[in-house]
């Protein structure tokens, strides 16, 4: 058995032969080339090694997004290379010549010329920056004290989770993690109990399924992280598992499940253009395409499709001159015409047709054209004006309703967030459920996770500051609930810290909202460490009351956590929501030093103890506080951040690039000679001389958005000053970890960082 590069792969390879050739070296390395499967090309890149003569190879296709797949047997003789991979029915046999193999590739009874071309394989970034594994775990062991929870009892994946009944509930599918932490997909028959495992998780993760009929699953995956996902389908017993998408570099959506055509689904890929997203139908059995519209402006495409129920294309939403939007509806399934002419900051949104009345142009429609915050309206689209304006709040924007299906599309509730979210029961059906639910779990938010078409089975989802989260099923005939899953409980309520909503003033006068998390010692009036965390986004996102593992872990060590919903954030208007926008880096941090402030007032937290910490551009958010305030923060933790604008516009992948202009307005455009001085200024890169704090920096390297170039920069410049700034870079992932070894690793180091340059920390309770 031999292991292969562990910074990709922790796979074991299999002992295959040992034929010694005189020219053996000359097959070593990596060899790409490309199919021609039914007029679509699909990348294969095989990668061999040989040792004391034994040869062992792997298999990356990128259109599968899977990489380092070991095959089952791979041999080199008389210039001859031969490669089976059994599980998948696959044969390679091909003849070097010089720096090239000319061969054919067997699957299914296909017989495929592949040429296989001499390459190299690189890794993304500057690999002689990151931190090794053995110093990252030194690092982690900054924090040897044997707490009552360990790092692994908050990030490690549920044993089972995301539970789903099939829609007539005859089964229910759901995730389990095996002994390796991988997550398979199972599918349990609710009348007989019988279990099947229909999706097994390989190396690269599953990232979403659910049931696309009463027979069939769909889910989706990417490679190593990079987002561009792949749509695959498979039988509830296994069987007939097909990838649907077999598209080499292509991105996937799925826009609509059509519960009136079973055997179909609405999907949108950027195949034609990577910069544009089209619609299609797609069969889930057979993988037929049909392709909806056309999104041939690439100048001003389409950004957003409107289909009904039925799969009808009613209207589109397409950009023009990157920062207006117009509105096209049709009357007649054919002509598009435009509706309205919008800013890009405008919102306007179909929610739902208005299935309960026969007149096909009603729709709930979520709008801000006449409010600050985002109403409720009925809506004619034909005649393009409101019929009624049916909810709101005064202080939030509503973020959306719920109909019944079931019930001839009766209206049932409403939903915002506030300091937590909110319900706002509206049929009589549901104010009936909501007030069962309430009543039977007073403390607890809750969620319907899913519901059978007939209403009869409910799975509701309970959560809290303090729980991680439990399913209930409830049997609306029967009126009974029943204890399904307690996805973390080894985490108990009772130990765990309380996330409190704080209200404060900027110091400009603003009204900013937030959540502090306070450990025991905080209750009990001693004045902790605490880490700050900014948001990711920037632009309208939030952060939200509920379970959250980093806050509490970092309770758990005496830290409290402080989350501040800076101006640019979402759901509390538009005017607060365009009062950040060219003010990243700027007032959106003054306003979190202002939290800061505000907690070291209250006496809560140590303001000589204060660590800043953040993902994205929360990351962003950490870099820019070391140099806009070196002296406010004790030490910073840059997860896949932004450290030059500049260069972070330059990197946006292709589907991000009609957006630009957009962007641009959100942050800042360098056209603008005054705004490219505020790009220098708040670009953390070129104020490299005033970080005087500790700095750790993680970063998945196929991250699509913020790209390793950002992380490669500001490492590679802090330590040409002598600088000694911990690196973590997993080379298997993207935009933040998602493999479960990953995350826990980070968390160790992160924890390490905290107890070599924060204060002491206040020990918990040890283990029994």
């Amino acid at each position: 058995m031999k292991t292969k590069i562990l910074k990709l792969s922790s796979t074991l390879f299999l002992f295959i032969g040992m034929v010694t050739q005189t020219n053996a070296q000359d097959i070593v390395g990596s060899w790409e080339g490309k199919l021609s499967v039914q007029g679509t090309e699909m990348s294969i890149m095989f990668n061999v090694e040989n040792e004391e003569g034994v040869f062992y190879s792997t298999m990356d296709s990128p259109s599968q997004g899977a990489t380092g797949i070991p095959m089952d047997e791979t041999s080199f003789v008389n210039d001859t290379l031969s490669i089976k991979f059994n599980q998948a029915g696959i044969k390679y046999v091909g003849t070097l010549q010089e720096n090239k193999i000319t061969g054919t590739f067997f699957q299914g009874g296909m017989e495929l010329p592949l040429l296989l071309s001499k390459t190299v394989k690189t890794l993304p970034g500057n690999t002689a920056l990151p931190t090794s594994d053995e110093d990252l775990e030194k690092l982690a062991n900054w924090n040897p004290a044997n707490y009552k929870y360990a790092v692994e009892d908050y990030f490690a994946r549920p044993k089972a989770r995301t539970f789903s009944f099939s829609p007539n509930g005859t089964y229910m599918s759901y995730r389990e993690k095996d002994d390796n932490s991988k997550n398979h997909v199972y599918v349990k028959n609710l009348e007989t109990n019988e279990v099947k495992k229909v999706i097994e998780e390989k190396e690269e993760l599953i990232r979403g399924f659910g049931w696309a009929n009463d027979e069939r699953l769909v889910y989706i995956m990417d490679k190593g992280g990079n987002e561009d996902y792949h749509l695959f389908a498979v039988n509830i017993d296994g069987t007939n598992q097909k990838e649907l998408t077999p598209f080499d570099g292509v991105k996937v959506n799925i826009m609509n499940g059509l519960k009136e055509d079973k055997d179909h689904m609405i999907i949108s890929m950027n195949q034609n253009n990577p910069q544009i997203f089209e619609p299609y139908k797609i069969n889930i059995v057979t993988g037929e395409l049909v392709q909806l519209y056309k999104n041939d402006d690439a100048a001003n495409p389409i950004d957003g499709y409107e289909f009904d129920k039925d799969g009808n294309l009613r209207g589109f939403a397409k950009l023009r001159d990157g920062v207006n939007i117009d509105l096209y509806y049709t009357l007649d399934g054919e002509n598009y015409e435009v509706k309205k002419q919008l800013s890009w900051k405008d919102s306007f949104s179909i929610a739902s047709f208005n299935y309960a009345t026969d007149y096909a142009h009603d729709a709930y429609v979520i709008s801000n054209l006449d409010s600050d915050k985002t109403q409720v309206y009925l809506y004619d689209l034909k005649e393009d004006k409101i019929i009624k304006k049916i909810f709101s709040n005064d202080n939030y924007d509503v973020s959306g309703l719920s109909l019944s299906r079931n019930r001839n599309y009766e209206l049932d509730y409403f939903t915002f967030e506030g300091e937590k979210r909110e319900i706002v029961p509206v049929s009589d059906y549901y104010k009936k459920l909501h007030k069962r639910i309430t009543n039977k779990f007073p403390d607890y938010s809750y969620s319907i996770a899913d519901v059978t078409d007939d209403e009869s089975k409910y799975l509701i989802f309970l959560q809290s500051d303090k729980l991680y989260g439990t399913y209930y099923a409830y049997d609306a005939i029967k009126d009974k609930f029943k204890l399904l899953y307690n996805l973390m409980p080894n985490l108990i309520e009772k130990d765990m810290a309380e996330m409190r909503p704080i209200t404060f003033k900027s110091r400009d006068g603003k009204t900013l909202h937030g959540y502090i998390t306070l450990p025991k010692e905080a209750i009990n009036g001693e004045k902790v460490p605490v880490i700050v965390n900014p948001h990711g986004g920037p632009q309208g996102v939030r952060d939200s009351w509920g379970f959250n593992p980093e806050a509490q872990l970092y309770a758990s060590r005496g830290y409290a956590t402080l989350q501040v919903n800076f101006r640019i954030s979402g759901g509390y208007g538009k005017a607060f929501l365009e009062s950040g926008f060219k003010q990243i880096g700027r007032k959106a941090m003054d306003d979190v030093e202002d939290g800061l402030q505000y907690v070291i007032d209250k006496g809560w937290v140590d303001k000589d103890n204060a660590a800043i910490y953040g993902g994205s551009h929360g990351g962003y958010a950490v870099l820019r506080g070391l140099t806009k305030t070196p002296d406010l923060y004790a030490c910073g933790v840059d997860y896949v951040g932004v450290s030059n604008i500049f260069t972070f516009f330059e990197s946006f992948p292709e589907y991000w690039k009609p957006y630009t202009k957009i962007v641009k307005e959100i942050w800042y455009d360098s056209d603008i000679p005054e705004e490219k001085a505020i790009m220098e200024e708040v670009s953390p890169v070129f104020q490299i001389d005033k970080i005087k704090k500790p700095l750790f920096v993680i970063q998945g390297a196929n991250d699509p958005r913020v790209n390793i170039n950002e992380s490669d920069q500001i490492v590679e410049a802090l330590r040409a000053k002598g600088y000694d700034v911990p690196y973590m870079v997993k080379y298997d992932e993207g935009h933040g970890f998602a493999k479960e070894e990953n995350s826990i690793a980070l968390y160790k180091a992160m924890m390490g960082f905290y107890a070599k340059h924060l204060k002491q920390e206040f020990k918990q309770p040890i283990k029994d």
